[in-house]
């Protein structure tokens, strides 16, 4: 019998949501001082975690975890190291950059929402408002894209504790069992 492992996505799933839930606070001026919180965060949970997550994905042969994971991890460690250069003078870098690595994210987001339509409606969800986020950031409406984030954020924490709940008491979750869209197979 082959060894039980755990589910990373849970863990993947619940990096990113904090991480963004306190950054997405600061954007929608929700709190507006000691926003430096948010770096080791990112450096830490919202990006090492993912990383982790998504190497334990691509283990189990999940190769959507895998590169969702992966690569917000990378975008969390990118915010990390891109903050501390700025703050310690390092590099300098212009609002028409950070909208363009913005909107970048928001592409490949776009595209693993369309992906989302073979899985279930929470991801969906998550990767909906996660694709709104990022071209709301892009197009410079922080405090907007502040508060899609927010959402954003908490329905990643629901994926992630509907995942847990399903294992813990062998029982479907909400949003979890279905798909936003069924396809039937052509014979």
């Amino acid at each position: 019998m082959p060894e039980k492992t755990a589910n990373p996505a849970p863990l993947g799933l619940s990096g990113f949501a904090l991480t963004t839930l306190v950054l997405s606070l600061f954007n929608a001026h929700i709190i507006t001082a000691g926003s430096d919180v948010v770096i080791g965060l990112a450096a830490f949970y919202g990006g090492l975690a993912q990383i982790v997550a998504g190497l334990y994905e691509w283990r189990s042969g999940n190769t959507f975890g895998y590169a969702a994971f992966f690569t917000y991890g990378a975008f969390w460690e990118w915010y990390f190291i891109t903050v501390l250069l700025l703050d310690m003078h390092i590099i300098s870098v212009t609002p028409a950059a950070i909208s363009a690595v913005l909107a970048a994210f928001g592409i490949f987001t776009f595209i693993f929402w369309i992906y989302t339509f073979r899985l279930n409606w929470a991801l969906w969800l998550v990767f909906l408002t996660l694709w709104l986020t990022f071209f709301l950031l892009a197009a410079g409406l922080t405090i907007v894209g502040g508060y899609v984030g927010i959402i954003t954020a908490l329905l990643a924490w629901y994926t992630a504790f509907a995942m847990v709940y399903q294992e813990v008491f062998n029982k479907p979750a909400p949003l979890l069992s279905s798909q936003p869209i069924k396809v039937k197979a052509v014979t």
